[in-house]
């Protein structure tokens, strides 16, 4: 464990130093995403003219939830969305076969490549806008609440890298896999919508149990806004969901690696 932890501080201080060289790319990625999530405040706030509530959401639990799905989202695309992005290329190109000879275990080696400084500091203003919507819902939550947030905020990470890493690992077959990467860094923003608003239908089911993506922001929004719920049942659905979606990729990964045969064959 420990020599995995210097392995990863000396890839992480690497990424920072080449975020560092390019300050101006830095700063334009980082004002783009935050004006995107500025767009997503200003949209909630045009449409609570005309509503007062969706479901059983207020505007400030909506909010919150916004602001929960940038922290989560952001941590996401900070740890790991470019390293399993780019995986297809490195089938395409044949780099990965000299990340599978290094004295490390594969998966970590293609998923810890690169880190995103930006995405971090965007993950920042998710805190502040959670930290106002708590204000603004007049709700103190307890120090027991903060942990469950701050391991729910995780899991939801771990479902986004599971099943981002599982649609990459199809490039061992197919080649070209950036059309499902992208198709479902297009479908997770689902997770910054209320669950309420999605019913008790085949599509709720579907993205609440086999592909989790609806509990990913809900279920840390829910334990903050409404601390007098009782946590239990809503975590332990996104702990069952996360560890199925978590062992089922690792057990995915292992198959394709026995299975790939290097891009010159």
């Amino acid at each position: 464990m420990k020599r995995y932890l210097e392995i990863y501080w000396i890839m992480l201080r690497n990424s920072l130093i080449r975020e560092m060289s390019f300050k101006a790319n830095f700063l334009l990625w980082m004002l783009v995403e935050f004006l995107w999530f500025a767009g997503q405040i200003v949209f909630i706030e045009v449409l609570f003219q005309y509503v007062d509530r969706i479901g059983d959401w207020s505007k400030w639990e909506i909010v919150l939830l916004t602001g929960t799905h940038q922290i989560i989202g952001q941590l996401f695309q900070a740890f790991f969305y470019v390293n399993v992005a780019n995986l297809p290329e490195l089938v395409r190109t044949g780099k990965l076969d000299l990340m599978l000879l290094l004295p490390v275990d594969s998966q970590f080696a293609v998923s810890t490549r690169q880190f995103g400084l930006d995405n971090v500091v965007n993950a920042l203003v998710g805190v502040a806008i959670v930290v106002f919507s708590l204000v603004k819902l007049s709700v103190i939550p307890t120090a027991s609440h903060l942990a469950l947030y701050v391991l729910a905020v995780t899991l939801g990470v771990a479902i986004h890298y599971s099943i981002m890493l599982a649609l990459s690992t199809l490039s061992f077959w197919i080649v070209r896999a950036q059309g499902l990467i992208f198709g479902y860094y297009n479908l997770f923003n689902i997770a910054r919508y209320p669950d309420a608003i999605f019913g008790r239908g085949w599509f709720k089911f579907v993205f609440s149990w086999i592909i989790p993506v609806i509990l990913v922001a809900n279920v840390p929004a829910r334990l903050l806004a409404r601390s007098f719920e009782s946590p239990s049942a809503r975590m332990l659905q996104l702990a069952l969901a996360t560890a199925a979606v978590v062992a089922g990729t690792r057990i995915f990964w292992r198959f394709a690696v026995t299975r790939y045969s290097s891009a010159s064959s």
